[in-house]
């Protein structure tokens, strides 16, 4: 494994939270793919540790007061009387009010922060939050199934050590919280590998789309068609990260692994392959710097769990010894039919990016590059913690857990709740 400290954060009340019958967005995939990490043995290697909740104040750190009160206050009983507010914040159709939904944000947006606040202190190389990665939340709107954006918090925890963050998104969907929230700034660079057009949402995420003002040049979009595979999107995207890296030069870098860019999702028009998907994780893993990867998208439950289990194998530099025979466990008629780690995906759509334009877009892209040079930071006082470091090791919270990890993992695997929908 190449001594790399994998610190991963996970809940098992995580896969009780349920968005309503018929939602896409179903929170028990994380359950699964926590299933398929420990049924492989992945725990041994990793610092489990179970998230802090985050509090309100941490999450105003980018969402506004008014925001977070009304995510507090709204419950499926109340909502019809908060009706005006419910219109405000855009907290309505496709992020339905369910039951226990705040809490729900704390738990993962405060995986996230933790998990930055790891990669700070440099007690991990890589952390891990699989139930993260809401990129479309906004300062007071709900968006994309996306309540409170745990990656910009996170981002925000990582700027108070680093100078410069990488954000790079490969989730089907533009990263649009996220490129928003620091399209003035050129110490955030923020990287979108995304299905634009058609009126595909959330619609935004052109190619000319590099930033504004003092962040121009610090935002890339790669817009594509239906039906990216794995060759055509790899042809993309490892040129385009090697001269960001050699031109940006980051300090620590965020990982949104979207799984709805697989092949088959049921939201998705990708046809990118779960080892297609991990060769990102491989690729950013390589530089060696510190990694937050987050979870995202993906709506074919049983595809996202074997995908975010594959990828925790390729950050840990052991997925070759995990057996494409998934191993017997307690989810194990989900997997049907093939019952493997990683089967031939059916394609969702055909392959409509020519050649030409993605040679196009490449060129683009690199030629912007070619201008950028990495932002040179003056000295100021470091912003205090998100947690207190003395608080975290007394809880426990920020320690090595894996010696639990085989009860921790029987423990989330036995609980019922809502959700139970795996297709």
């Amino acid at each position: 494994m190449g001594g790399r400290k994998v610190t991963y954060y996970y809940d098992p009340d995580i896969g009780d939270f349920y968005y309503g019958q018929g939602h896409p967005m179903k929170p028990h995939r994380v359950r699964l793919a926590h299933c398929l990490v420990t049924r492989y043995d992945l725990w041994r290697h990793l610092d489990i540790v179970r998230p802090r909740p985050a509090r309100k104040c941490d999450l105003v750190e980018f969402h506004s007061p008014d925001y977070v009160d009304f995510l507090r206050a709204v419950t499926p009983g109340n909502q019809e009387e908060l009706s005006a507010a419910l219109k405000q914040f855009s907290v309505a159709g496709d992020c339905p009010i369910f039951d226990r939904m705040y809490q729900y944000c704390q738990i993962y947006a405060g995986a996230s922060i933790g998990a930055a606040m790891q990669l700070n202190y440099g007690r991990a190389d890589i952390a891990i939050n699989w139930a993260g990665g809401m990129h479309h939340a906004k300062k007071a709107e709900a968006s994309g199934f996306c309540y409170i954006n745990d990656i910009v918090l996170a981002i925000l925890e990582l700027l108070k050590v680093h100078s410069r963050v990488l954000y790079v998104d490969i989730d089907v969907h533009h990263g649009d919280g996220v490129e928003e929230a620091f399209l003035t700034s050129d110490r955030v660079m923020t990287v979108s590998f995304h299905k634009y057009g058609d009126n595909f949402f959330p619609g935004t995420g052109d190619l000319g789309d590099c930033g504004l003002a003092g962040g121009r040049g610090y935002a890339v979009n790669v817009p594509l068609r239906n039906g990216m595979d794995d060759a055509s999107y790899e042809g993309l995207f490892r040129p385009i990260m090697t001269a960001i890296m050699e031109r940006f030069q980051p300090e620590a870098i965020v990982l949104q692994s979207g799984a709805d860019s697989l092949a088959g999702d049921k939201l998705g028009v990708f046809n990118l392959s779960i080892p297609g998907h991990g060769r990102c994780h491989a690729f950013l893993r390589a530089f060696g710097l510190p990694l937050l990867v987050l979870g995202g998208g993906g709506y074919k439950v049983k595809n996202v769990a074997r995908c975010w289990a594959y990828e925790t194998g390729v950050l840990l530099g052991v997925e070759s010894s995990m057996s494409d025979m998934l191993p017997p466990n307690d989810y194990y008629e989900v997997f049907g039919p093939d019952y493997r780690l990683a089967p031939t995906l059916a394609p969702a759509k055909p392959n409509q990016n020519k050649r030409e334009t993605l040679d196009k877009i490449r060129h683009i892209i690199l030629e912007r590059l070619r201008n950028l040079h990495p932002p040179g930071v003056s000295f100021h006082e470091r912003a205090p913690d998100a947690l207190s470091w003395e608080f975290v090791a007394e809880t426990g919270l920020g320690m090595a857990t894996k010696a639990r990890g085989g009860d921790a993992d029987a423990d989330a695997v036995g609980r019922g709740g809502g959700g139970m929908d795996t297709a």
